[in-house]
């Protein structure tokens, strides 16, 4: 199912003077297609003219199996609409899954779909589905994009229930500030819709369709910015309240109802967090009224993400815990050992503990413990006292010379080096959009065997798709003690620095307050500060990715710390 959503185009068609997201979404009955080789835009659910009678070229005749430049092999079709074909294909070259879509060289679209292509193929953004080759062959012109197996689309998600407050803010950050960047290179969507938003099992959204959607149906927009924002603020009150902020049905969820006008998210569902209610209502601004509010309309991608900006950031919800049961004692360690156990129901009377030496009697006998005490450590001093006199006494009268460096030697113990038992740890990503990557595995990282481990989430180069500078873990060692090495496994050739958080028991609460006291690289890294070391807080931070299946993913199999 959620390979299917991955390579389906959802588009529809761009008339009438309603808003272009709501007339997009009127389009759509259920965001599911009903026949497995025609999209959820079919013609004659929308009533609207066929390629023949528009005059439109046909699609070509395809089939499984039909290879394109003897390299991308098709599979599946899942859209057949319009003149053009959408396809799950193999890259036989890569040995991976991939979409095409697929239209004839004279369709009236073809050029455009291919120049839209190629402008987002440059894009290179990996918050986006990422195009990967846009050709012309003879008769045929095809886009290529990438498959995500481990993809979800937000009509699925939603046919369950509104998202999580925290997964409802993390969506609309992620997918305005991406959508920001698209406008910033001249590029925008025009088909934003629950079927074009996925999140991924790493809990990463990415948008499908950059451009390509909208040039397959022909759709423009004179303002292309506004456009994209309103759409953003749909899918934020669609997550809220699992309803569509128009009349009418779509992407299987229902519309508002008839002649109430545009409402905010928390007058239609109850519990609906405040500031992201306001914000969904400044996205859908119509005709610049926030139909309940005064705050000022946001009319671009850019200005969206200044107001999330400036919302307080709404935090992960604490994991539950399960206290563990209570600690059973066996009859042994309670004392009862070889005695009859108590009738069921009875009640048994709790030993008092014996009273202190409170009485005349108890107060001489300690004085006199006391000063026997007393005596024999005075007895003992003297012993010793005279005992190394005589010792030294007869040094001299030897005249016996002494090195003390040898002695010196065989007394002073060296430090033994022993394991340093790893108290907690958690993943650090102070530079990432929502602040953390894997939360639930990083105890897989110092469990002691080398078959499990925490991974970050994939990018598009080794240097984080030049995203940010690195993620890591932070290790808590209980107390601050003397680290002499810690040893880090990898999941490929991983270059990582050590840093220190100092000699206090207090965390560092950003990446300055860790200091970088070695590094290195390889699958199996030996971390050796230069100088002796004391802390309780150490972070693994990881600097540049290996190629790990295809993807730019860090793993860490293990974390050994030493004194």
């Amino acid at each position: 199912m959620a390979e299917r959503s991955t390579a389906a185009v959802d588009v529809a068609d761009n008339s009438g003077d309603e808003p272009l997201t709501a007339q997009a979404d009127q389009s759509t009955a259920d965001g599911v297609a009903n026949n497995r080789e025609r999209d959820t835009d079919s013609d004659e659910a929308q009533g609207t003219p066929t390629s023949e009678e528009t005059g439109k070229a046909s699609p070509p005749e395809l089939h499984s199996g039909h290879k394109l430049a003897r390299r991308y092999r098709l599979e599946e079709c899942v859209t057949r609409l319009d003149g053009f074909s959408s396809w799950r294909a193999v890259d036989e070259k890569l040995r991976r899954a991939v979409g095409v879509h697929i239209l004839p060289t004279d369709h009236t679209r073809a050029r455009s779909v291919l120049a839209a292509a190629r402008s987002s193929a440059l894009l290179g953004d990996p918050r986006f589905v990422q195009v990967l080759d846009a050709v012309e062959d003879n008769d045929l012109v095809y886009v290529v994009h990438e498959w995500l197996p481990d993809a979800t689309e937000l009509t699925a998600l939603l046919a369950s229930g509104p998202l999580e407050v925290y997964d409802a803010y993390q969506m609309v950050s992620q997918v305005s500030s991406a959508m920001a960047a698209a406008h910033r290179e001249g590029l925008a969507h025009l088909r934003l819709s629950p079927n074009a938003v996925l999140r991924t099992s790493s809990g990463q959204w990415r948008i499908r369709g950059l451009a390509v959607n909208a040039a397959l149906r022909g759709i423009s927009s004179a303002s292309p910015q506004r456009t994209d924002t309103e759409a953003i603020g749909a899918l934020l009150y669609a997550t809220l309240t699992q309803r569509w902020p128009y009349e009418t049905d779509a992407h299987g969820l229902a519309g508002l109802p008839k002649d109430i006008g545009l409402i905010p998210p928390d007058q239609v569902r109850a519990g609906v967090h405040r500031g992201l209610s306001e914000l969904a209502m400044r996205a859908l601004a119509n005709d610049g009224a926030t139909a309940s509010r005064h705050e000022a309309p946001c009319t671009t991608p850019e200005e969206l993400v200044k107001a999330i900006g400036e919302m307080p950031r709404i935090r992960p919800p604490e994991p539950s815990y399960t206290a563990p049961p209570d600690y059973q004692r066996t009859a042994y360690q309670q004392g009862a050992y070889g005695r009859p156990a108590p009738r069921p129901g009875a009640t048994q009377a709790v030993q008092a503990p014996p009273p202190p030496l409170q009485s005349r009697t108890g107060k001489a006998l300690k004085w006199s413990v006391s000063a026997l005490l007393i005596a024999a450590l005075g007895l003992g001093s003297w012993q010793l006292a005279d005992a190394l006199m005589e010792r030294g006494g007869k040094s001299d009268d030897q005249n016996q010379t002494q090195t003390t460096d040898g002695d010196n030697d065989k007394s002073t113990k060296k430090p033994v080096s022993g394991p340093i038992a790893i108290a907690s740890a958690h993943d650090f990503d102070p530079f990432g959009d929502d602040g953390s990557e894997y939360p639930e595995n990083v105890s897989k990282a110092y469990d002691g065997s080398p078959s499990t481990y925490w991974q970050t989430s994939h990018y598009a180069s080794a240097d984080f798709g030049r995203l940010k500078p690195g993620v890591g873990i932070v290790v808590d060692l209980g107390k601050v003690q003397q680290v002499g090495k810690v040893a880090v496994s990898f999941g490929g050739d991983t270059s990582v620095e050590l840093r220190a958080g100092g000699d206090t028991d207090s965390e560092p609460q950003s990446f300055k307050g860790y200091t970088k006291v070695a590094g290195g690289s390889g699958t199996t890294v030996d971390l050796k500060p230069d100088e002796a070391l004391r802390t309780r807080y150490l972070l693994v931070w990881l600097t540049e990715l290996p190629l790990t299946d295809g993807q730019f993913r860090g793993r860490v199999a293990d974390i050994k710390v030493t004194s």
